[in-house]
């Protein structure tokens, strides 16, 4: 259980926005050997692993070619991890105990089931469109000859909304806050579980922030649980969101065609392609996330409460 934070929502809007930058500069590539890994329509079940993978789309399409859509995630992923922290927040405090203001971990996990949803909601889905389009290119960024339909973030946005329509930045939706929500209830939970023990083993910092590296393991450790249980889910949203939409066709009829040639073409496997590259995406991403989070938080507040002296002097 933990208390109830009385941490102005600005200081966790402007924390969760540094920390979304910091994380996607750090692990974009891998979350693009990923997306190509999803793509792939082999049925071999030992097919390309993520070390071949990145290093073929290195040589082919330069080593830039490994951060085709990086603008799609920075434009997206500084108000998402803003919209992710500064939600589950005002969710916690919702579910607190209003006479003690504990927060159980039952209302954690849901709080993180609601930071999930809404992120999905207002950030992810329409970004991951846009992004798994300019991932899925297989051109070369060191040749100025080898031109891409799309030729950039806001470029594929502007294309996708003139010859697809808006509803297509929301194909997947479901799939998406579903892959959300199990992730965020994931990582906050966990994360919220190790740091009060690590508090309860270590009772000369009681009170205080954990060191930077206890919050990195922290974080890898509760990132990792996440893409473990809704694998299929993300490859499945993948596909959908990768595709061009087609007219009279349902979202939930779109979901079953591809779920069904997947098994039928490429066997069950085919649900846990990229899993290897995206646990390595996201745990050392959440790894960088949290202690991002926690040491601008500290930070903001420190100077907050300095300032808050000197005026008062």
């Amino acid at each position: 259980m933990s208390q109830k934070t009385s941490t102005p929502l600005g200081i966790h809007l402007i924390a969760g926005g540094t920390a979304g930058f910091a994380e996607a500069c750090a692990c974009h590539p891998l979350d693009t050997i990923k997306v190509r890994m999803q793509l792939s329509r082999s049925k071999q079940g030992r097919g390309r692993g993520f070390v071949k993978t990145g290093v073929m789309i290195a040589q082919k399409e330069s080593f830039l070619g490994l951060y085709k859509g990086l603008g799609a995630v920075i434009s997206g992923i500084v108000p998402k991890m803003s919209i992710r922290f500064a939600s589950f927040e005002t969710y916690k405090g919702w579910l607190a105990n209003k006479d003690s203001g504990k927060v159980s971990s039952s209302a954690i996990f849901l709080s993180g089931l609601g930071a999930g949803v809404t992120e999905a909601v207002a950030i992810v889905c329409p970004m991951e469109v846009v992004k798994i389009r300019l991932q899925a290119q297989m051109h070369s960024m060191s040749d100025p000859l080898d031109i891409p339909k799309y030729r950039n973030a806001g470029h594929a946005l502007y294309l996708i909304l003139k010859e697809e329509g808006p509803g297509t930045l929301y194909r997947g939706v479901a799939l998406t806050a579903l892959r959300q929500a199990t992730n965020q209830a994931a990582n906050f939970t966990a994360y919220t579980e190790l740091k009060a023990l690590c508090q309860r083993l270590q009772p000369e910092i009681k009170g205080n922030e954990l060191p930077s590296y206890q919050t990195l393991v922290l974080g890898l450790i509760s990132g990792a649980v996440g893409p473990f249980t809704n694998a299929p889910i993300d490859t499945i949203k993948t596909r959908i969101q990768k595709s061009t939409a087609t007219m009279g066709e349902t979202a939930w009829t779109r979901l079953r065609v591809v779920a069904t040639e997947m098994f039928v073409q490429e066997g069950p496997k085919a649900f846990y392609k990229g899993i290897t590259p995206r646990v390595m995406r996201v745990a050392p991403g959440q790894a960088v996330v949290f202690t991002v989070y926690e040491k601008i938080k500290g930070l903001i507040e420190k100077f907050k409460a300095d300032l808050k002296v000197e005026y008062s002097e």
